[in-house]
């Protein structure tokens, strides 16, 4: 019965403090929907490229149209040097341009090697790497046409040509994410994500609240004295809420959305429910650990900015240094992330992904380690503005 008035207590406080509602729904709502809106399109597309083309010709001229054929690149602008290109970079006004230097079209028909060149500003790394890989390719394409047209010259055959030119079949297989999508890349990681970062800082608050307004003793009373029943009853409606987001986004992703789920949803909400269960016990172990709101709540700001790096969705945990794979095993996200591609892209039961799993039922015993200390300061603490 105790349970129930503390959970009811809960309910009445969130109901009536915005913050709740902007922290456990619009918040979380508002950032997937702003994500998956932001890259709709999977890959940015059509970024602005430049052309400096001093040779001038029809074959010169018919590379420029194949190249902003590209799906990435969108030619906005030709340059008369590559000084005023490199200007137009500098500006911001385009990411990359391509220069053909004068006497590219007849360098091949003299037996000379042409040189063609292509500039990309790689302080966009994304943009810089999607034009780079169009204007690569480009080339490459425009180098092979050469290469054919003078070996038929030559008298070769088509098969005898191809070759020369391509003497090993390069087959690939993009695994998993067959269409190099960004967006189905990004945010099945980053929504669990930002989730975790809610959920440290609303159950950081919500314990501090009681300390900051003197009200832990009241809430004592009401548990009977049990710090236990404290944390199942004043925790037990924020869990209910944020698993509710938790099914959203899973359901918003792989049945809206379509993305990438080999495992079926289901697995994928058991992942969402062990990340909103051990978020919230570390966020109880945080505000027991310090004993101040202010510095739970920067721990859990901290600790929940550093887990997007080091989880390794965003750099590969394999390419970190020893002691950073060592502690990425204390973040909850590292964790989330390995049921993800075991579930979602792999497809794998559940078997297969038993230590994540493992991992984030530790954390959940991680509160026990400071019920003595989170008692003392629910009834002796005073906060201090």
């Amino acid at each position: 019965m105790c349970l129930l008035n503390i959970a009811k207590r809960e309910v009445l406080r969130i109901a009536v403090r915005p913050l709740y509602l902007f922290c456990m729904i619009i918040a979380p709502v508002f950032c997937y929907l702003f994500f998956t809106t932001l890259m709709a399109n999977g890959l940015p597309t059509d970024l602005p490229a430049g052309v400096v083309d001093l040779d001038n010709t029809s074959t010169t001229r018919n590379i420029i149209r194949n190249l902003d054929a590209f799906q990435q690149t969108h030619i906005v602008a030709h340059y008369p040097s590559v000084m005023e290109a490199r200007k137009a970079i500098q500006r911001g006004e385009i990411y990359s341009f391509y220069y053909i230097p004068e006497g590219t079209t007849e360098a091949p028909l003299a037996s000379r090697q042409p040189k063609v060149s292509f500039y990309v500003n790689y302080s966009y790394l994304i943009a810089g790497s999607l034009l780079y890989k169009d204007q690569r390719t480009i080339s490459e394409l425009a180098a092979g046409a050469v290469g054919r047209a003078t070996l038929y010259a030559k008298g070769a055959t088509e098969d005898q040509a191809m070759a020369f030119l391509q003497p090993i079949v390069i087959d690939t297989h993009a695994l998993n994410n067959p269409w190099l999508n960004y967006s189905d890349y990004l945010c099945n990681t980053l929504f669990p994500g930002i989730l975790m970062l809610l959920i440290f800082l609303t159950t950081i608050y919500t314990l501090g609240e009681e300390v900051k307004n003197g009200t832990g003793r009241e809430l004592m009373r009401l548990a009977d004295n049990s710090i236990t029943k404290v944390l199942i009853g004043k925790l037990l409606p924020h869990t209910l809420v944020f698993f509710v987001i938790a099914v959203f986004y899973n359901v918003y992703l792989y049945g809206y959305l379509h993305y990438p789920c080999h495992s079926g949803i289901f697995p994928m909400l058991l992942a969402g429910l062990l990340l909103v269960l051990s978020s919230q016990a570390f966020g109880v172990f945080l505000f027991g650990l310090f004993g101040s709101f202010r510095l739970a709540l920067s721990a859990a700001s901290l600790w929940g900015v550093i887990s997007f790096s080091i989880s390794g969705f965003t750099f590969p945990v394999m390419a970190m240094h020893p002691t950073l794979q060592a502690l990425c095993v204390l973040f909850p996200l590292r964790h989330y992330y390995l049921l993800y591609v075991n579930f979602a892209l792999n497809g794998y039961p559940l078997i297969y992904a038993w230590q994540a799993v493992a991992a984030l039922l530790v954390f959940l015993l991680l509160p026990f380690l400071i019920l003595k200390k989170l008692r003392t300061i629910l009834l002796q603490y005073v906060y201090v503005p």
